[in-house]
């Protein structure tokens, strides 16, 4: 049977570099991560980028889901709300996978070292703090597993994903 893993998680939480580490856990692997499907200059958020990346997510999942060279297939993104994970549920063909939802989250002073980091590093820009931070306290509410990140390493929190 398919595994199939929605990561969610705030900016800086560390979804991308878990997942891109749960890709070399799990047996034939494929790994999406939602920024790609929406990796615009200027980016843009409206009603009609909106529909367009949930379909370029939903289009992809379903093409990894489908084919027969995958056993995983993991995809990361934001998903703070409930309403966002079920709606990519509801368009992808799941009838014989294994779902596993999983939300990171961390303390609001891990959040803030490792956003930091980043800024430090040019990876991200100051206002990403604040954003970041305003969202956290959004995943608890979400009908996922929660795994705190706080303290764990990349190899550490990959290994409870893949054992759920």
């Amino acid at each position: 049977m398919k595994r199939v893993y929605l990561i969610g998680g705030t900016m800086g939480v560390g979804k991308t570099s878990v997942c891109q580490t749960l890709k070399k856990t799990l047996n034939h692997a494929v790994f999406l991560d939602g920024d790609w499907c929406w990796d615009a200059d200027p980016f843009q958020v409206n009603a009609e980028t909106k529909r367009m990346v949930m379909d370029n997510v939903c289009h992809l999942l379903n093409n990894f889901i489908r084919c027969s060279a995958y056993e995983n297939v993991i995809f990361c993104w934001v998903m703070h709300e409930q309403s966002i994970l079920d709606e990519i549920l509801s368009n992808l063909d799941l009838a014989d996978c294994e779902l596993k939802t999983v939300s990171l989250v961390c303390s609001r002073e891990e959040l803030e070292r490792r956003l930091q980091k980043d800024i430090r590093a040019g990876k991200r820009q100051e206002e990403v703090v604040a954003r970041s931070i305003e969202r956290l306290p959004l995943y608890a509410a979400l009908h996922t597993a929660k795994v705190d990140v706080s303290g764990l390493s990349v190899d550490q929190t990959a290994k409870i994903i893949a054992a759920l």
